[in-house]
C-alpha cells in the first residue's frame, strides 16, 4: 500500500489527503496547529465564499502565468460542487458566488473532516516538522519534534504567510527550499493599501464607489498594474475594500522591487471621465456654496477632501469658482492622485503571492520536476487569486490533484 504523507492540514492539505485515500493509499496528514482548516473559518467573513461559477484567466496570478489552469480545467468549478455535495453540503450561490447553505464556514471544514475520519486517515495536530529528506531508497524521511514517518509520496501544503494567527508562517518554504526547490518571494496580496502623507485622510471611514488604478513607475513612464470598480473604504493609512484588495498584490511586488507606485481614484466610475467633468462643471457653475454642492454626490468629508486638495474655502459661492478652479476640481474627482508607499503586511492579508516557482512543479499533476513523489498544493505555490472564492478554487484543484499523484 502506498504510504502518502501530507503536510498542512488547510483546505488544500484535507482535499489532497481525502483524494489520495480514496485511492487506497495510508494516509498521514500533519498539521503544526491544535486543530485542521483554521483559515477555512475566517474565508467569506465566516460564510465561506467557496467557489465562483464564473472563472477565467484574468483571476489567477502566478509569474508562470498558465501554470493554474490544466489544474482548474480538471477540478473546477462543477467538479468542486460535486465533490462537496458528495460530502454532504448544499449549496447557496448569490452572483455566481457560492457559499454552504447554512452559510457557515464551519460546515465546510466539518465535513472534510468528517470524510477525512471516514476514510481513515491519520491525523496529527501539534506536530511541527524539523526536517524532510529523500532517502537514497527513494522513500522520504519526515522528522518531526517528537517522531519520524517513513512515506512514498510527500505532499506540501503548508501555506503562505498570510494571516499567521491561523497557522501560516511560511515553514513550509523552508522544507521546499530544502529539497531544492527556488522560491518567488512572497508578499502580501488581498490587502489595503498605505498613502504616503494620505491626502484623503480627513475622510476616513467614508465607504464610496469608486474607481481604483493602480500604476508603476518604470523608465520613466508610467504603467497600469491593475484596476478594478466597486465599494471601497477611507482609511487613516490609505484604501481598502475589495477594489483595493484586488490590485494589492501588484502594488506589493512592485514595492518589493523598490519601484515607486501610485494609484489614480475615479470616484464617479458610473460615468465615462469626460461625461463626469461635464456634469460637475455643470454643477459648479451654479448657485450655492461649492461644498453643498459636491454634497449632493459625495459624503460631506470626502466633498470636503476634495475642496482643500484643490485649494477652495468650502464656502465658496460656486460662481466665483472660475474655470480654471472649477476643472482642478472636477479632475480631482476623477483622477484622484496618490502616492503608495506600502500595503499592510501578512498579519492583514488574506493571501500570499510568490511562493514556490512553479517553473519546477508539472502543471498536470503537482508534481516536482526535481523530486519524484514530492508534490505541492495550495497557497505555498506562486499562484494567487482574486477575491470571489477563487483562491479556495485553487486550493481544491491543486489539493485534488497532489492526492491523485498522476492516477487517472
Amino acid at each position: 500500500m502506498r504510504r502518502t504523507l501530507i503536510v498542512g492540514g488547510g483546505a488544500a492539505g484535507m482535499t489532497a489527503a481525502i483524494a489520495a485515500a480514496r485511492e487506497g493509499d495510508a494516509v498521514t496528514l500533519l498539521e503544526h496547529t491544535d486543530t485542521l482548516g483554521k483559515k477555512i473559518l475566517s474565508t467569506g467573513n465566516g460564510r465561506c465564499n467557496l467557489t465562483n461559477r464564473r472563472q477565467g484567466e484574468e483571476f489567477y496570478h502566478s509569474e508562470n502565468p498558465g501554470f493554474p489552469f490544466p489544474a482548474l480545467d480538471r477540478f473546477g468549478f462543477e467538479e468542486t460542487l460535486r465533490f462537496f455535495g458528495e460530502l454532504g453540503l448544499f449549496f447557496r450561490e448569490r452572483d455566481g458566488y457560492v457559499y454552504p447553505r447554512s452559510l457557515q464556514a464551519k460546515a465546510v471544514r466539518e465535513s472534510l473532516i468528517s470524510e477525512l475520519s471516514r476514510k481513515t486517515v491519520e491525523i496529527r495536530t501539534g506536530c511541527r516538522i524539523h526536517k524532510a529528506e529523500k532517502m537514497a531508497g527513494g522513500t522520504f524521511l519526515i522528522e518531526t519534534e517528537e517522531t519520524s514517518f517513513e512515506a512514498d509520496a510527500l505532499i506540501l501544503a503548508c501555506g503562505g504567510m498570510a494571516a499567521p494567527h491561523t497557522g501560516s508562517d511560511g515553514s513550509g518554504y523552508r522544507l521546499a527550499e530544502s529539497l531544492g526547490h527556488r522560491l518567488i518571494p512572497p508578499v502580501p496580496a488581498l490587502t489595503g493599501l498605505f498613502a504616503a502623507s494620505n491626502p484623503i485622510k480627513k475622510a476616513a471611514g467614508v465607504r464610496t464607489e469608486g474607481t481604483i488604478s493602480l500604476y508603476v513607475e518604470e523608465n520613466g513612464k508610467r504603467r497600469l498594474l491593475g484596476s478594478d470598480t466597486g465599494e471601497f473604504q477611507i482609511t487613516d493609512y490609505g484604501i481598502s475594500g475589495i477594489p483595493a484588495f484586488q490590485v494589492s498584490r501588484h502594488g506589493a511586488r512592485a514595492l518589493s522591487e523598490g519601484k515607486t507606485v501610485s494609484a489614480s481614484l475615479n470616484f464617479l466610475p458610473e460615468y465615462r471621465k469626460e461625461e463626469a467633468e461635464e456634469l460637475l462643471l455643470h454643477l459648479l457653475s451654479g448657485e450655492g456654496d461649492a461644498l453643498r454642492i459636491l454634497c449632493g454626490l459625495f459624503p460631506e468629508k470626502l466633498a470636503a477632501v476634495f475642496l482643500k486638495k484643490a485649494g477652495i474655502p468650502l464656502r465658496v459661492p460656486a460662481g466665483l469658482l472660475g474655470e480654471k478652479r472649477a476643472k482642478t476640481l472636477s479632475g480631482l474627482v476623477c483622477r484622484f492622485p496618490l502616492e503608495i508607499r506600502a500595503v499592510n503586511d501578512f498579519s492583514k492579508a488574506q493571501v500570499t503571492a510568490g511562493g514556490v516557482d512553479t517553473r519546477d512543479v508539472r502543471a498536470e499533476t503537482m508534481e516536482s520536476e526535481l523530486v519524484s513523489g514530492l508534490y505541492f498544493a495550495g497557497e505555498i505555490l506562486d499562484v494567487d487569486a482574486s477575491c470571489g472564492g477563487y483562491n479556495l478554487q485553487w486550493a481544491w484543484a491543486s489539493g485534488f490533484l497532489a492526492g491523485k499523484q498522476g492516477r487517472p
